[in-house]
């Protein structure tokens, strides 16, 4: 149960805060009195019918089956070989006659020579320019260990011809294309394993979802699992933050001259490639895919051309034993666990999150630490094993290995969630006239208090919210707006509980249930979860975004944790939209994407309700203009109370 000991004066902070409440535009609310309309009955209650995660359930370990859950020594094995060469920039026709530019990197002697093959292959299909960056990208140190590596531009990226397809069937079954080409190579023995963060993990994943038994190992790093929602429309909203940029990175790198045409006799090839490559932008992707989503065209809802892209979508389809690494602050956040957990039933599986944006993330930033490797050991251990046949123990690592913020360290687990996680319920009190005052407790309301939030849609900019979403960019321009959420408060209803009498552990996905009401004809509803220390200051924790009109979720799909949802799952479709009606509550259940964390004795736990995360969320310009100028009301009664359900762990258990 939730421990508090009395509050202590709030000083400075309080000097600062009240200050502040000029700010908030409206603080209206009811006190005791009734509250406007009739409670509108939710779309879906909380009877879980999906996964349950109950007591008898999916939160207990396997009996019988011993897992190891203890880093031993990091792997490490000799060089084979004393260099590396690249052979000429190659160029793969696809079935439609595309061509592919791609660089293979094979072991060499001290002179530099290339050492005759056969050798496993580590594949990278990437959209980064495989000629500009593959230095970056190819582990040449994997190559001196007795590997092949090679980098392909995937089509319309780079050097290679053609329409960027961002993950589409084309692209995947250019996937399969190039698996079949590698396995008919002089330098391949038929062995391949994927390897790349970010846009080359996802491809690793996609490949592995093609099912050519050649691809027998996957190492994915900060891989996206839901392209939906996990990055573009998190909540129904557009994500106004990473998408701009992730396009421009890639066109950019598109249009960048390369030598390959020249090695291959093709003088031309650098200027045909260019006018496709700006063709597409304008036809067939970029462009289209920027102004669907501002005017909000059909793929504003989860179609077929999001979830063709999903990893998640195929991910019984991969039996290539995976390793998956995310970050508690990665821009893929919410999949990168949902991976490990769709593949661990039927293969080898692991999944390490540590404490990273998605830069720091691709390289593992601070390991090795703690006893776990650094991604280097990590990665040669599980290639060695899985492709040479070599004993490296990389099967018996640890299932799950997190970061606990607050802890500051690295906890081992069975299994994601933590197996003994407990789902709690947070009550949320608000208090009348006063956003920033509001109370946390593990007790229902028994009176009726209500606050009122002016809708702005520019809410967030100064956040660590803005970092995640910006893969770090605006942390680095800015980075006090990184490390704390009290700006972002200011313009939001904040409760806060007293400080606690004992440490608190928090493992996995949570859950708002927001009851709310608007002005307007729809609002988003955004949820924080931050600690809060001794000096005021706000650490942010995690954070979640929900349209209002497509907040209706499928219990089926969604995950209850002893009978408390904790990961609702929101159709996001036409036929799930609701209507909301101007003053009519309804209720919203904002999926906060998971976290570990331990909150210290002394220090409180704050939820901050709000209507606004800029950059992580936009409504679209039809969606938009039906939330302007409202007013959010927020609901503490008996017969809607707010509340959040948090996954707890015994402290002890880490």
């Amino acid at each position: 149960m939730l421990a508090f000991t009395s509050r202590p004066a709030l000083g400075l902070l309080a000097i600062l805060l009240c200050a502040s409440l000029q700010l908030t535009g409206c603080g209206g609310g009811g006190g005791n009195s009734a509250s406007p309309g009739t409670p509108a009955t939710p779309a879906n209650d909380d009877t879980p019918t999906g996964n349950t995660g109950s007591d008898e359930d999916s939160n207990d370990d396997d009996a019988g089956t011993p897992v190891n859950l203890r880093w031993g020594e990091a792997y490490q094995r000799a060089q084979e070989y004393p260099n590396t060469v690249n052979l000429p920039q190659q160029l793969i026709t696809m079935r439609d006659g595309i061509r592919l530019a791609a660089t293979v990197t094979l072991p060499a002697d001290a002179s530099g020579n290339a050492i005759d093959g056969p050798f496993p292959v580590i594949a990278t299909f990437t959209g980064y320019n495989q000629f500009l960056s593959s230095s970056l990208i190819a582990d040449l140190d994997l190559v001196k260990h007795g590997y092949a590596y090679i980098n392909v531009d995937m089509r319309g990226t780079g050097a290679s011809e053609g329409s960027w397809q961002a993950f589409s069937q084309v692209d995947q079954d250019d996937m399969a294309e190039l698996v079949t080409y590698i396995k008919s190579q002089p330098w391949s023995n038929g062995r391949i394993g994927m390897n790349g963060p970010s846009y080359m993990g996802i491809t690793g994943l996609l490949t592995g979802a093609q099912e050519d038994p050649a691809v027998q190992a996957i190492f994915a790093v900060v891989p996206m699992g839901d392209a939906y929602r996990d990055i573009v429309f998190s909540g129904g909203q557009v994500n106004a933050g990473f998408i701009p940029l992730w396009m421009a990175l890639v066109t950019g790198l598109g249009v960048i001259p390369t030598s390959v045409g020249f090695e291959n006799g093709d003088p031309a090839y650098s200027l045909t490639t260019l006018l496709q490559h700006l063709e597409g932008a304008l036809v067939d992707f970029q462009v289209p895919v920027i102004a669907g989503a501002l005017i909000g065209d059909e793929n504003r809802f989860d179609t077929e051309f999001w979830r063709i892209r999903s990893p998640l979508e195929q991910i019984d389809k991969i039996s290539a034993p995976t390793f998956v690494v995310g970050g508690l602050n990665d821009i893929f956040q919410r999949g990168e666990p949902l991976i490990y957990e769709g593949l661990k039933d039927h293969t080898t599986a692991k999944l390490l999150i540590g404490p990273w944006q998605h830069l720091d993330g691709s390289s593992g930033a601070g390991l090795p630490a703690e006893g776990v490797p650094d991604l280097d050991s990590l990665r040669l251990a599980w290639f060695d094993h899985y492709l040479k046949d070599i004993d490296t123990g990389a099967p018996s690592y640890p299932p799950v290995t997190q970061y606990y913020t607050g802890a500051e360290r690295y906890v081992t687990a069975a299994d994601w969630p933590h197996p003994q996680a407990k789902a709690e319920t947070f009550y949320l009190h608000g208090q009348f006239g006063l956003p920033l005052f509001g109370k946390i407790s593990g007790d229902a309301p028994t009176s009726n208090k209500q606050t009122s939030l002016l809708q702005t849609p520019v809410n967030g900019l100064c956040s660590a919210s803005a970092s995640q979403w910006t893969a770090g960019i605006l942390g680095m321009i800015l980075p006090p707006c990184a490390a704390q959420d009290n700006v972002v408060n200011l313009l939001e209803a904040v409760y806060t509980s007293e400080p606690l009498e004992a440490d608190m552990a928090i493992n996995g996905p949570i859950t708002g249930q927001i009851w709310a009401s608007t002005t307007a004809l729809d609002t988003n509803v955004t949820v924080r979860v931050s600690v809060v220390d001794s000096n005021g200051i706000a650490r942010p924790l995690t954070h979640g975004i929900q349209m209002a009109s497509m907040s209706a979720f499928d219990a089926s799909q969604s995950r209850f944790m002893n009978g408390k949802l904790v990961q609702p799952w929101h159709p996001f479709s036409a036929e799930s939209k609701r209507t909301i009606t101007p003053l009519e509550p309804f209720r919203a259940d904002v999926e906060v994407f998971p976290t570990s964390a331990v909150i210290k004795a002394g220090e409180r736990l704050r939820i901050s309700v709000g209507a606004s995360d800029l950059p992580h969320g936009l409504s679209p310009v039809r969606d938009l203009l039906t939330s302007l100028l409202g007013a959010l009301t927020l609901y503490s009664t008996p017969a809607m109370p707010s509340r959040v359900n948090i996954p707890l762990v015994p402290v002890s258990a880490l």
